[in-house]
């Protein structure tokens, strides 16, 4: 789990820093930042996958390895801070914990590199104690040296490492006895938390068709495969019972039961049965495809550590927007999943408890410097005053929280 995180230079996030919980919730107008923290999020994810700099940010085709990597919005050409010079580096920080719950070995991990060039110019990794750190390094020398703290006592080496690609991952691969073993696991298990992402933005036009595959533990961001997960969920009895009971909070007085249908070879196809009749994907509601996938994702068999939605409400009624974040706040606090989500609803925000402000982030952009501030709305000057005597929802539908900052 990410616990805090600190980005400067990425794309209109000058300077941010932030402490994450298990639910949040990413607030504000349109071109204000939340797109941009969410970018962010991938960049760290290649860097847990262990690609280059430019494949981060350029994206990278399929390979025998590896799955199409999308470029980051905008490129390595658009990802640093307008008002940063080219000496400027884009940085990364994180910190959290290895296991769940915050009783594991925690992990600080910290990079910063050149987006053009794609080179790297600083990292630096600690798990319950410092692992390397970057020395000063002369940026026309093609390799990237670290101060490793597993030399002889007073004396560390210097380790030499490729300088297109963060350390983090080939120190994770091993290294031939350079250093040893328990410090290759830390940096793997860290770049294990980075990669462990999930983006979830379902599009109806793939739910409503055949999956290719028959049964997966893990659906496609788009949707893709989204049925044969389905079929999964509903081969363990216990699972399909839980992902039913959400489905018929969306439909009460309609839904009997889900599955799927099956193709000509056997390809499955979603299905709800309502009065004893099978409705299949292609007759559904854009609403309803998008939500049963939603809720499908938080019943994967293979979960991720962070799962990140954006627009949750998307083409769910306003009435049953209650019942996304009673989905979102009952399976963040249930399992070991993170959720990062965004959201243009006063009614998303009329149904928070109080206690999940300090992990509500309102954005707002700057716009004389182009710069994206995000902070919790309980760090909105006198918001704690204000939203006793009025509404959230209210609040943030009036644009009290643009004025505010």
């Amino acid at each position: 789990m990410i616990e805090q995180i600190s980005i400067e230079n990425f794309k209109s996030l000058k300077k941010v820093d932030l402490k994450l919980g298990r639910l949040n919730l990413f607030i504000g107008t349109n071109a204000s930042g939340k797109s941009n923290f969410f970018d962010a999020l991938r960049v760290l994810q290649g860097i847990g996958y262990g690609f280059t700099i430019h494949e981060i940010l350029d994206g990278k085709p399929k390979s025998a390895s590896s799955e199409v990597w999308d470029t980051i919005r905008g490129g390595s050409a658009r990802a640093l801070f307008a008002g940063a010079t080219a000496e400027d580096s884009i940085m990364f920080r994180v910190k959290g914990s290895l296991e769940d719950g915050g009783s594991g070995k925690a992990y600080e991990y910290a990079i910063g590199f050149g987006a053009r060039e794609g080179r790297l110019r600083q990292e630096k990794l600690s798990a319950n104690g410092d692992i390397f750190d970057s020395i000063a390094n002369n940026p026309q020398d093609p390799v990237f040296e670290v101060r490793y703290s597993g030399g002889k006592q007073g004396r560390p080496p210097h380790l030499k490492f490729e300088k297109s690609r963060p350390v983090l991952g080939q120190m994770a691969r091993g290294g031939n006895g350079k250093w040893n073993k328990a410090h290759s696991e830390a940096a793997d298990r860290v770049a294990q938390v980075l990669a462990d992402m999930q983006r979830i933005d379902p599009a109806p036009a793939l739910l409503r068709g055949y999956s290719l595959a028959h049964e997966i533990r893990r659906m496609g961001e788009r949707g893709e495969n989204f049925a044969a997960l389905v079929r999964k969920i509903c081969s363990e009895p216990g699972n399909k019972a839980a992902y039913l009971s959400w489905l018929k909070e969306l439909r009460p007085a309609e839904l009997d039961d889900v599955g799927t249908l099956s193709g000509a070879v056997g390809e499955p196809m979603f299905m709800l049965k309502e009065g004893g009749i099978e409705y299949p994907a292609p007759v559904l509601s854009d609403g309803t495809l998008r939500f049963a996938a939603i809720a499908a994702a938080f019943f994967q068999p293979d979960m991720p550590g962070a799962l990140t939605v954006e627009e949750i409400e998307n083409g769910i009624h306003a009435s049953r927007v209650r019942l996304l974040v009673e989905l979102l706040r009952n399976r963040a606090a249930a399992g070991k999943t993170q959720v990062l989500a965004t959201t243009h609803s006063p009614i998303v925000l009329a149904w928070l408890k109080p206690e999940e402000y300090a992990t509500t982030f309102y954005c707002k952009r700057d716009e004389t410097t182009g710069e994206s501030h995000i902070q919790p709305l309980t760090a909105i000057p006198h918001f704690s005053e204000i939203v006793r005597k009025q509404p959230i929802g209210d609040l943030f539908a009036e644009g009290w929280m643009e004025t505010a900052l």
